[in-house]
This record gives C-alpha cells, sequence and structure tokens, in this order.
C-alpha cells in the first residue's frame, strides 16, 4: 500500500489546498483526491510540481506500507 503525506508536507510549508492547487495547475479537488488517499495513481509530471511546490522529495509525500500493518 502506498501512503500519501501530502497533508503533512503542506502544513510543514504552511501552504493551504488553493495554495498548493494554483502553483501546481490542477484542480483542487484532484488534490483533495491524492491528500485523502483515494487516488489510484499519479502522474509523474504532477509529482514533480508538487515536489516544486513543496520543496521536497517524492518520498516525503509518498511512502510504502505493508499491506497488513
Amino acid at each position: 500500500m502506498i501512503r500519501i503525506h501530502l497533508d503533512v508536507m503542506m502544513a510543514k510549508r504552511k501552504m493551504s489546498l488553493n495554495e498548493l492547487a494554483d502553483k501546481v495547475g490542477v484542480t483542487k479537488s484532484n488534490l483533495s483526491i491524492l491528500k485523502t488517499e483515494k487516488a489510484k495513481a499519479i502522474r509523474f509530471s504532477t509529482l514533480d510540481a508538487i515536489c516544486v511546490a513543496l520543496d521536497c522529495q517524492p518520498g516525503d509525500i509518498l511512502e510504502y506500507t505493508s499491506e497488513d500493518q
């Protein structure tokens, strides 16, 4: 299972969902789906834009955990 810690990075950077959506160039609803871990996939270009906007690495946002945890 891939866990998404977008909310943690946004809090560390004191950035709202609206602000991040504007910087990344995606809709607030698409970021919300990602933030709530309901997304089935993410484009590398979107992940790249998120990392640029939040000044972080993909590993700061994504984490692999085994499903039995």
